[in-house]
């Protein structure tokens, strides 16, 4: 059966930015279906949506909804808001939904969102705060987490088993804020083959793009975690 698939882009104001952002999305299957679409909100944060495509495969039954959150990807980047943690909120994430929400005209019809990862703590966040969360049929919460403290835990456990080569590099990126070094995407490949994905060859063909667009724009990415870092230490 051939999917009908319709890409575009919808136009998202941000307050105190001059030029209207874009919002890029695709989708896949038809809008005008009597079963509800399914959204899905990609990790990160500041990743992109090309891993979670194997989820095509429900397309015959369900319309499905891919998009790049803003910063990265296909949707407009903002380099020059790098660092600026109060910019980078879940505020300004719920709003983006929102907005596509509207775009796609799903405001007054129920429709489902999965949420991976990062994706599903803005997904659960978008539940409590979004004013169209009324529409919400289903939320789907995947390799997600409810504590960021009991998840940092985790990481820093696991961490803690690399070489201690690997773990300094890891540890200086965090202070400085310096994700694009080559030494970090070093450190960050020894990780990811350990702790992310098991798949061989490395990288899985679904994260080759992804890991494309981390590296190319981290901004989004390293601003956040930086932040959760400083937070960590702070209260650890």
């Amino acid at each position: 059966m051939l999917i009908p698939t319709k890409t575009g882009t919808a136009e998202y104001a941000i307050p105190g930015l001059s030029t209207p952002c874009k919002t890029w999305y695709q989708i896949h299957g038809s809008l005008t279906s009597p079963t509800p679409p399914l959204i899905i909100l990609h990790g990160g944060p500041g990743a992109t949506h090309e891993y979670l495509l194997p989820l095509t495969d429900l397309a015959p039954s369900t319309p499905l909804i891919f998009y790049d959150q803003i910063g990265n990807g296909l949707s407009t980047h903002l380099r020059e808001k790098a660092g600026d943690e109060e910019f980078w909120s879940f505020d300004l994430f719920i709003r983006e939904l929102d907005n596509l929400i509207l775009h796609l005209h799903l405001q007054d019809r129920p429709f489902d969102i999965l949420g991976h990862s990062w994706g599903g703590m803005l997904a659960a966040e978008w539940s409590i705060k979004s004013t169209y969360s009324s529409q919400l049929r289903r939320l789907i919460l995947s390799n997600t987490l409810a504590s960021i403290e009991t998840y940092e835990r985790g990481v820093a456990g696991l961490k803690n088993k690399l070489p201690e080569d690997v773990q300094r590099v890891l540890d200086r990126a965090d202070e400085t804020g310096d994700y694009e070094s080559p030494e970090y995407e070093a450190a960050v490949e020894v990780f990811y083959q350990r702790h992310l994905s098991l798949t061989r060859p490395w990288p899985p063909r679904e994260m080759v793009a992804v890991q494309k667009w981390l590296v190319e724009d981290p901004t989004v990415y390293g601003t956040i975690t930086k932040a959760r870092s400083k937070r960590t230490r702070r209260d650890g």
